[in-house]
């Protein structure tokens, strides 16, 4: 059986990256210390108890998925802007974008009896138009241990250039077993599925994940988070969660009230009582990218 390699908050990066581009999944052990997963769980414990299970196999009968956790949760909003994984999740999606946003935020939890999910690929959120990028950085953080008998991530390495319609072996999928803190990075690509809960506890994992700034998110953040929630975040947040340019001309706006009343094009930031922020239509590293293409397109 295939396992997945573990690194430790202190390895080179750039292994992490050929390592997560091999494989498709990596682990980094103990990136949240006891302290803050205990914070974490204590903030998310009230909306989870609250949460119904799935209603059909693939989200999971025995399963509940808590999202709008940046509006809920502070500590939720420091692990979507961890150093290493922005860091990481910045280079691993560069080639597709100029900015990358949070697709989604949600607690995963899996109640004992639960069956394995059917093996995926997290890309097919948009269909299978994707296959000539790679279109997301994914993680999952253990609030819980993660192990064989409670449901630990199943993942298939190396086969992020599978055809879609190619179905896992049971001999090459394997278990993302790991320590609570520790968080399972994979991208878009990779065949995965939550395992089979045989145990007599709860599983919980914090599925937070990124994609590329052109590309609309899984989850809604600008009704989870609108902007008169949006507007006490750092600017870094609300530019992450979507309140930014896309790209050159990708997500502009013109604010509603009458002939002359304001301006005419004005950036997302603009809604949360924003100006600092010159050009609507995104910046000049943003034009200059385009003009790249342009020229090479007609050269």
């Amino acid at each position: 059986m295939p396992a997945l390699a573990h690194f430790s908050s202190k390895n080179n990066q750039r292994e992490m990256l050929q390592a997560l581009k091999h494989d498709g999944a990596i682990i980094v052990d103990d990136l949240m210390s006891a302290e803050q997963v205990s914070a974490t769980v204590g903030e998310l414990d009230p909306y989870v108890q609250a949460t119904g299970n799935g209603q059909d196999d693939f989200s999971g009968r025995l399963t509940t998925r808590t999202d709008g956790l940046v509006s809920r949760s502070a500590q939720c909003r420091e692990v979507i802007q961890h150093p290493l994984i922005l860091d990481l999740c910045n280079t691993f999606l560069s080639p597709y974008c100029e900015r990358v946003q949070l697709h989604l935020g949600q607690v995963i939890r899996i109640k004992p009896g639960q069956p394995t999910q059917p093996i995926h690929r997290d890309r097919w959120a948009w269909g299978t138009h994707l296959a000539h990028v790679e279109p997301q950085f994914n993680t999952i953080w253990a609030l819980t241990d993660f192990t064989e008998e409670n449901g630990a991530t199943q993942v298939v390495p190396g086969s992020t250039i599978w055809p879609d319609d190619r179905a896992a072996e049971e001999s090459e999928i394997t278990q993302a077993t790991m320590r609570a803190g520790s968080v399972l990075m994979y991208s878009g690509s990779v065949f995965h599925g939550g395992g089979e809960n045989r145990s007599e506890s709860d599983r919980w994992g914090l599925n937070i994940t990124y994609t590329l700034g052109w590309l609309r998110q899984e989850e809604n953040q600008y009704l989870s988070t609108p902007p008169e929630l949006a507007k006490e975040l750092s600017p870094e947040l609300q530019e992450l969660i979507g309140y930014a340019m896309g790209q050159y001309a990708l997500g502009y706006y013109t604010p509603p009230g009458a002939p002359g009343s304001g301006p005419e094009v004005v950036p997302p930031q603009y809604a949360l009582g924003r100006t600092d922020v010159a050009n609507a239509l995104g910046t000049p590293e943003d034009l200059a990218a385009i003009s790249q293409v342009t020229n090479q397109e007609y050269s």
